[in-house]
C-alpha cells in the first residue's frame, strides 16, 4: 500500500463563513452533513447533542460514541453536551442559539415545538436566527410529520421508478448511497448561506424549509422530465441515454472494469476504428448527424459489448484521451486511498486523532484562492466542548452586562 500523508489541522481559519456561527441540533446524517460543510467552509459550528444520538451507534467505533461516520460528519465542530427537557440545559440552549446566526435541524416539528424550539418560537426572541428545517415533507402538506428514511425519500421521488426502467426488473433496489440525505444536505448548505447573505444586507432572519421528497423529486426532474416539460406532452418522462440497458460498466481485455461512453456519432466511428472493427465504423446507425438514443441505442451498446473487451484498459486509456471520447476505469472503493488521484488531491489523508489514533479523513473537495476551507477540529468525543463554550457564553454575557453599565456611568 502507498504510504499516505499525514494531514495536521489548520490552525488558521480564513474560510469564507469565518466569524459565522451555526448551531447544530441535527441528527442521523442530513442535518448534521449540512452543518459539517459549514464548519469546513469555516464556521463555527456548535453541535447540541444528547449522549445517544443515533450517528454514534454503529458497527465500527474504537471509542463508544466514536464511529466512522461521526468522524467526518462532525468534523469541525464542538460538541455541548445539553439535556434540553431540564431548565438548565434549555437556557443554556437558548443561550446559545441566540448568539447564533444560523441553527441546523431535522428533528420533528411537533417536538421542536414542545421545547419551544419552533421557529415562531425563535424567532420572536432572535429576528436575525436563519432557521434551516429538514424533514421528509412540506410541513403544510397532508404528508407533514410521516417519518421519512432515505430508502423511503428514493422512492416517493421517482428515482427508484427510473432505476427499475433502466434496468428492466422487477424489484428496483435503492441506489446503493444514502444520495436523498446528502443532496438535501447540501441543499440545506447552500440555501442557509443564501439566507446569510439576506441576513448581512438587512438584519433579518427567516425560515428555510428544505422538505427531502421535493428536494429529490426537483432534483431528478432536471433531465428526465423530458416532453412532460410541454403541455400537451410529448412523450414520457426519462432522459433516453441513462434509460439505455447497455449503461454499464464493460469488462476489458486485462480483466479492468471501465465506463467507455460514446456520446456521438464521431465518438462512436473513431472507437470502432481503433479496436480494429473498421466495418463497424460503417454502420448507417453511425454516420447520421447524431445518434437516435430512444430507437438505436441498445443496439449500439451490444456493440460496444463486442468490441471494448478487445483492448486493454491502458490501451482504451489512451485512444479514448486522443479521440476525445469519454472514459474512466471503475474505482474500487477499497483502492481509493492508493489512487494516485486521490493521493495528489489529499481526498483521503490519514490524520491523528485525540482519542481515536490514526484515523483517513476525507478531504474538503472544494478549492477557493482566497478564503480556503479547511479541517480545523477533530470530530469531538460527546460533549468534550461544554465547558469551553458555556464558559464563552458567560463571558459574552457578562461583557455586555459590563459595557451596558459602563454605559449608564457615561
Amino acid at each position: 500500500m502507498t504510504k499516505q500523508a499525514v494531514t495536521s489541522l489548520s490552525v488558521t481559519n480564513a474560510g469564507p463563513l469565518a466569524g459565522i456561527r451555526v448551531i447544530d441540533m441535527a441528527t442521523v446524517v442530513m442535518g448534521p452533513y449540512a452543518a459539517q460543510v459549514l464548519g469546513d467552509l469555516g464556521a463555527d459550528v456548535i453541535k447540541i447533542e444528547s449522549p445517544n444520538d443515533t450517528i454514534r451507534s454503529g458497527l465500527y467505533a474504537k471509542t463508544p460514541g466514536m464511529t466512522s461516520l461521526h468522524l467526518n460528519v462532525n468534523r469541525n465542530k464542538r460538541s455541548v453536551a445539553l439535556n434540553l427537557k431540564s431548565d438548565e440545559g434549555h437556557a443554556a440552549a437558548m443561550e446559545l442559539i441566540g448568539s447564533a446566526d444560523i441553527l441546523i435541524s431535522n428533528m420533528r416539528i411537533d417536538a421542536l415545538r414542545r421545547l419551544g424550539m419552533d421557529y415562531e418560537s425563535l424567532s420572536a426572541k432572535f429576528p436575525k436566527l436563519i432557521y434551516v428545517h429538514a424533514q421528509g415533507f412540506r410541513p403544510d402538506s397532508d404528508r407533514a410529520g410521516l417519518a421519512a428514511y432515505d430508502e423511503t425519500v428514493q422512492a416517493a421521488s421517482g428515482l427508484l421508478d427510473v432505476a427499475q426502467r433502466a434496468a428492466d426488473i422487477e424489484k428496483p433496489a435503492v441506489l446503493p448511497t444514502i444520495l436523498a440525505d446528502k443532496v438535501s444536505a447540501l441543499t440545506m448548505a447552500y440555501s442557509a448561506m443564501a439566507a446569510l447573505v439576506h441576513q448581512q444586507r438587512t438584519g433579518q432572519g427567516q425560515k428555510v424549509e428544505v422538505p427531502m421528497t421535493d428536494t429529490m423529486l426537483a432534483f431528478n426532474l432536471v433531465e428526465h422530465l423530458q416532453g412532460q416539460a410541454f403541455v400537451p406532452s410529448l412523450s414520457q418522462t426519462g432522459f433516453p441515454n441513462s434509460l439505455m440497458k447497455g449503461h454499464y460498466a464493460r469488462p476489458t481485455k486485462d480483466g479492468g472494469l471501465v465506463m467507455v461512453i460514446p456520446y456521438g456519432p464521431q465518438n462512436f466511428r473513431d472507437l470502432f476504428i481503433a479496436a480494429g472493427r473498421a466495418e463497424l465504423a460503417e454502420d448507417p446507425r453511425v454516420n447520421n448527424e447524431f445518434i437516435d438514443v430512444r430507437k438505436d441505442g441498445n443496439d449500439l451498446s451490444a456493440l460496444l459489448d463486442q468490441v471494448v473487451p478487445l483492448l486493454t484498459t491502458e490501451q482504451w486509456a489512451e485512444i479514448c484521451l486522443s479521440k476525445s471520447i469519454p472514459f474512466g476505469p471503475v474505482l474500487r472503493l477499497d483502492d481509493a486511498m492508493d489512487d494516485e488521484y486521490v493521493q495528489d488531491g489529499h481526498l483521503l489523508d490519514v490524520a491523528e486523532h485525540p482519542s481515536e489514533g490514526s484515523i483517513r479523513m476525507i478531504g474538503v473537495p472544494m478549492q477557493f484562492s482566497a478564503t480556503p476551507a479547511s479541517i480545523r477540529r477533530h470530530a469531538p468525543l460527546p460533549g468534550a466542548d461544554t465547558e469551553e463554550v458555556l464558559a464563552e457564553l458567560a463571558a459574552t454575557k457578562n461583557l455586555g452586562k459590563n459595557e451596558e453599565l459602563a454605559g449608564v456611568s457615561a
